[in-house]
This record gives structure tokens, sequence and C-alpha cells, in this order.
């Protein structure tokens, strides 16, 4: 159970993006829609939204489909649905990466790069990081704690489940080594780096490409570990 546990720790330094580079990269994008000015952080309520609406297309849609051919109760095993919500990880940082893209082209053509100022795109393309990003909490974190209260020996089943929440604040400590590792070795030599105070001389897409590789690379060292995994036996 170990490997599979430790793939989902990527996974939760994905999910920490919403509270450190998302943020970053919806302050320097245009907050405002009409006469209100929408905070960076709010956005996590797409997040939140998203599984909510998430866990209600599971329950009365997915699962009743996937019942049809799997022949299981559930409908999906514990290692397929946190499956998915891996790869739904990998399409978040895509996202974020895309969106990155075209900020960083817009103040080329605005001639933005070197002011640190707001450049003239909605925040609201951050919309669909974050649903990827609950989407994928709705599949992973749930089918996590199933797969270890149900596999896990029943001596130590409660201890086996807490395990499984660590990997939490792993991926947020994952995080920030990536950070520490990316800011120290992108300005080497005098230079601005990936992501410089101000942004828009920066690289935040290709970090954000950089933890999308990660996530891919994750993801197919879990597919070699789940296809690989023996379910224990219901006693």
């Amino acid at each position: 159970m170990f490997p599979i546990w430790a793939t989902t720790i990527i996974f939760s330094s994905v999910y920490s993006q919403n509270s450190s580079m998302f943020l970053e990269q919806g302050m320097v994008l245009d907050r405002r829609i009409g006469s209100f000015s929408i905070p960076p952080a709010s956005l996590s309520t797409f997040d939140v939204i998203s599984v909510l609406i998430g866990v209600l297309v599971y329950d009365k849609i997915l699962v009743p489909v996937a019942r049809r051919f799997s022949n299981k109760e559930r409908g999906f095993t514990e290692l397929q649905r946190m499956g998915i919500g891996l790869s739904m990880s990998i399409l978040a940082m895509v996202s974020a990466a895309l969106v990155e893209i075209k900020r960083l082209e817009i103040a080329r053509e605005l001639n933005l790069t070197h002011e640190k100022v707001e450049v003239p795109m909605s925040i609201l393309w951050q919309i669909p990081q974050y649903a990827f990003v609950g989407t994928g909490i709705v599949f992973t974190y749930i089918g996590q704690l199933e797969f270890f209260y149900d596999q896990s020996p029943d001596a130590i089943r409660s201890l086996c489940t807490a395990f499984a929440l660590v990997t939490v604040s792993l991926g947020s400590y994952l995080n920030s080594l990536i950070l520490t590792l990316v800011s120290y070795f992108t300005t080497l030599g005098g230079q601005t780096g990936w992501i410089p105070d101000n942004l828009n001389e920066g690289h935040l897409d290709w970090f954000f490409w950089l933890i999308a590789g990660v996530s891919l690379i994750n993801f197919v060292i879990y597919i070699c570990c789940a296809l690989r995994y023996k379910y224990k036996k219901a006693s």
C-alpha cells in the first residue's frame, strides 16, 4: 500500500497551489467585474463548488453507469477513482500554464513586461484550474480514504486511514521545497528567474509546466503500482 500512498503526495502538492501560486497568478490578472474587485483567494470558492457538484454527479450519474459495465456495487474500484483524480491534477496544471502563457503574451503586446501591474485579462480564466482541482479531490481524497480503510489490516485500520491524510501536509512541504529549488536554480548568475517579484518578467508558466510534468510522471508510476496491486480478500 505504501507506493499507492506515496503517489498521492504529488496530488496534494497540486492542491496546495490553490493557496500559493494560483493566488500569485490571480494578483496580476484583472480582478474587476463591473464595479466590484474580486480578491484572488475568493476563486477557491469554485474549488468547493466543483467538489459539491462532483459528488452529486459521481453518485447520481457516474456510479450507476459504471455499475452496469463493471458489475461492482461502487461502480469504480478505489484505485480507479484515485487514478481519475490524479489525471485531474494534471489538467489543472495544464490549464494554469495556458492561462499564464496568454497573460504573458498580453503583457508583451501592451509593453507591460517591466511594469509590476495587472494585465487586462479577466481573473475568471482561472476558474477551470480551480474546478479541475476540486474534481480531483472528489476522486482522489475520497477514494484514498476508502482504499486505506478497506485494504488495511483490521488491527491498524484507524492508523492507516489517518496516515492517508498525512499526504496533505507532505504535499504542502513538497510544494515549498520545489518552489525553493526553482527560485534558487533559476536565479543563478543574476537571472530574473521563473518567479520574480514582478511576474510579468518571469515565467510562472514554466513552473506550472514543471508541476504538470512531475504529475504526469507520478501518474505513470501510480498506474504501474495500481496494476500490480492485489486487493485484500474479504474475510
